[in-house]
């Protein structure tokens, strides 16, 4: 591809107010540009960035360019006012169905051992990190949980393989490990990430990067969920 189409991808993904999948780049040319050109454009551009304050970053809705966790210092002095916070018990349950998923309201509870409130599951649901995907065929039908698109863009992931992996199956261990995704994002990028701090709240803060173990749960559990 030559350096004129290069500089259009990089535009439009600058410009871009959400992510850009390789299908929603191909549209920017009438002549044929394959795929495969588009593929090799955006590493290469991955690279051209390496030195800069901003990257380029692969998640699950597409491409998307967003500023650097070593700028976040300087960045978050442009935004001042402190970010909202979410509860363990959000923060559990969260946890559970991310690693759970599809899991129903009944089983969130049996794992967690308590009940879990209406406000949790609302707060899960407007924040746009869990949905309903179906109906368990069993008594009374009840809803069946997972995390949604929004959940792995937010922490900066590609798939549910990128969670990290779980070294105790207790509800708070995936919390805390979840939280360790770390949750600072670029505060001009429109997303936001979790910490669990010390103090037992998680707060929701803005930066550009997640810090993430990428790993491949094993063959005998595909989905890595919580045994």
């Amino acid at each position: 591809m030559d350096d004129h189409n290069k500089r259009v991808i990089e535009t439009a993904l600058l410009c871009a107010q959400e992510p850009l999948t390789v299908a929603d780049l191909s549209r920017l040319f009438v002549e044929d540009i394959t795929t495969a050109d588009i593929d090799e454009t955006l590493l290469e551009l991955q690279r051209a960035w390496d030195n800069k304050g901003m990257e380029l970053v692969h998640i699950a809705t597409g491409w998307r360019f967003q500023s650097r966790l070593s700028m976040r210092e300087y960045l978050d002095r442009l935004t001042p006012e402190k970010p909202p916070k979410y509860s363990r018990a959000v923060m559990e349950t969260l946890a559970i169905i991310a690693y759970r998923q599809p899991v129903t309201r009944g089983e969130i509870e049996e794992i967690r051992g308590v009940t879990v409130s209406s406000n949790v599951m609302k707060q899960l649901e407007d924040r746009g990190w869990v949905e309903v995907i179906g109906h368990k065929d069993t008594i009374g039908r009840p809803g069946l949980y997972a995390t949604t698109k929004q959940f792995l863009d937010d922490l900066s992931l590609t798939n549910l393989q990128s969670l990290p992996m779980l070294e105790d199956a207790a509800p708070m261990a995936a919390a805390e490990q979840l939280g360790q995704v770390v949750m600072e994002f670029d505060p001009t990028a429109t997303v936001e990430t979790v910490v669990i701090e010390e103090s037992e709240e998680v707060v929701v803060e803005e930066s550009s990067e997640i810090i993430a173990e990428e790993v491949t749960p094993d063959s005998e559990n595909p989905s890595g969920e919580i045994k």
